[in-house]
């Protein structure tokens, strides 16, 4: 992967913004489900006004992937944090970590373009592991499997 030069990082830093709750949230999620027996996941949105990146609904941690769906917007993008523990073919426990990018294809420009700034400073302020891009709730409910052919 190609990451953009030393300024661009540093401007997208100064653009968008974290809490310090937000980043011990993250921090605690990452690990406290590194272990997790079943699926964890939270959507975080930026605030259109202040750019601040958080937690879409506070102390809301999902367990299944449909419920993630469900309350996904039709219009707008998400970050999601997903935790998802799955056994191997070799039988090794494995917790993948992932950021999923949803960018509907039914949202604007203006938020396009709000999300894709924040996209890797995003996933490199929650650690994880990698992103899946995705554009509709329903392509949620595939992240087992693109996550078990990885």
């Amino acid at each position: 992967m190609v990451r953009p030069p030393a300024p661009f990082r540093a401007s997208e830093s100064r653009l968008y913004s974290f809490s310090q709750d937000t980043k011990d949230a993250l921090r605690k999620f990452r690990l406290g489900t590194s272990r997790a027996s079943g699926p964890h996941a939270i959507i975080y949105e930026i605030d259109k006004k202040t750019h601040e990146i958080r937690q879409e609904e506070e102390e809301v941690t999902y367990k299944s992937l449909e419920d993630v769906a469900e309350d996904l917007p039709d219009n707008s993008p998400r970050f999601v944090l997903l935790s998802y523990p799955m056994t191997l073919p070799s039988g090794r426990l494995s917790v993948p970590y992932v950021m999923i990018y949803y960018m509907p294809t039914t949202c604007n420009a203006a938020m396009r373009m709000l999300y894709v700034g924040a996209k890797e400073l995003m996933r490199n302020t929650s650690e994880a592991s990698r992103i899946l891009d995705i554009e509709s709730a329903e392509e949620l409910l595939e992240i087992p499997e693109k996550l078990g052919s990885a």
